[in-house]
């Protein structure tokens, strides 16, 4: 008898499973999103969202630099968050796998978004759309157009507006009312925010009026973060959390999660989908189970790589910079400049300038171990 109760709980266990995986991922953008944007501007679409899912109010992104010299610029023509995101690892190279090279080409896969600064990552999408000239609305237009047309399986959307009303904010001069500050009185970046949650409530709203939203995981985010002052300046933490939301099939609801990494998305997204990530957990980010219903989050202790990472780099960069004003009196100081860049300690610091040469650690927590003892060094440097 018990035999037979264990065996109709095994198939109901595994008719739940097959039933919860979904038909498609939709990762959803907005440019440049402050984790504090829900909250203090007018986003009822993306609150909806919130109570509906599982949330993360402070998702960490690696720091949002942009090389346009050097071997980095070569293979990536945006910031450090988007290969991240697609290569599912800090460990960047133009041979990694993508997420949307997990399914295509036997799966139909796309991305649309209004600015050809992400073409690096556009790699091996079935559907491709990336045109400067598209609005906010004409972008989920388009994707609403390919989602009656086709049926990609994973497919990212990206409203570029905002991230680029946050630079204009950064460029403003002090005349202006919202200089210096992104949540001000006639804020251009809060009016494309506002705008960009309206787009997001006509897609939902496209998604459920097809029938298509119970057999989708939609996941809203950004690359990375937004500063108060406008842009993503890279020592500015604001510009290294961003929200990040799930719903959808079989998504836990209501429920809120108290850290996230981006590194952690392409596995997740892979993982819903029934697909195993390419890359050991020791070089990769991982599939976030958390999400889901029915899971136990009472001893979600996630590992905090990126947050740590990049207040390393940040705390290395102001460093080095006193020592360079030390230098300018004191030789002793300019000699320990020089062995800094000529990296000559047992192992380098593992710094942004340098972030091709990451996956020579090996593994993610051996990186960040690396960079404590430099660290280590140079703050017993500072107090001599």
């Amino acid at each position: 008898m018990k035999k037979i109760i264990y065996l109709i709980v095994s198939c109901f266990i595994l008719q739940v499973t097959v039933q919860a995986q979904p038909k498609r991922v939709i990762l959803f953008g907005i440019d440049g999103l402050h984790w504090e944007a829900p909250q203090r501007l007018k986003m009822p679409a993306f609150n909806s969202l919130i109570e509906q899912g599982t949330y993360i109010r402070e998702s960490y992104v690696i720091i949002p630099h942009h090389p346009t010299v050097g071997d980095y610029s070569k293979f990536n023509s945006c910031s450090f968050p988007n290969p991240v995101l697609h290569q599912g690892t800090i460990f960047l190279s133009p041979d990694n796998t993508m997420i949307q090279e997990i399914f295509s080409p036997q799966q139909q896969t796309a991305f649309v978004v209004n600015t050809t600064a992400y073409k690096s990552v556009g790699r091996g999408f079935s559907t491709l759309v990336m045109d400067d000239t598209f609005s906010d609305a004409d972008v989920v237009d388009c994707a609403i157009n390919i989602l009656k047309t086709q049926a990609p399986v994973f497919m990212r959307i990206h409203l570029q507006r905002a991230g680029q009303r946050g630079y204009d904010i950064s460029q403003s001069t002090p005349d202006k009312p919202y200089y210096r500050n992104i949540f001000a009185d006639n804020s251009p970046y809060v009016e494309a925010i506002e705008n960009a949650d309206m787009q997001l409530g006509r897609f939902v709203s496209f998604l459920k009026e097809s029938g298509m939203w119970d057999e989708t995981v939609f996941i809203v985010t950004s690359d990375h973060g937004q500063s108060r002052i406008g842009w993503h300046p890279l020592f500015d933490e604001d510009s290294w959390k961003t929200p990040l939301v799930f719903v959808g099939n079989s998504i836990a609801q209501g429920r809120e999660l108290g850290y996230f990494e981006h590194t952690d998305l392409a596995p997740t997204i892979a993982g819903l989908l029934g697909k195993e990530w390419p890359l050991p957990a020791e070089q990769a980010g991982i599939f976030v189970r958390e999400i889901l219903q029915g899971t136990d989050i009472t001893r979600y202790v996630p590992h905090t790589y990126i947050k740590t990472l990049n207040q390393q780099i940040k705390e290395y960069n102001l460093l080095k910079a006193k020592f360079v004003l030390l230098s300018e009196t004191d030789g002793y100081f300019a000699n320990f400049v020089a062995l800094l860049e000529n990296q000559t300690f047992i192992e380098p610091f593992y710094h942004q300038d340098r972030i091709l040469n990451w996956k020579e650690a090996g593994t993610i927590s051996h990186l960040i171990e690396a960079n404590e003892k430099v660290l280590n060094i140079m703050r017993n440097k500072v107090r001599e």
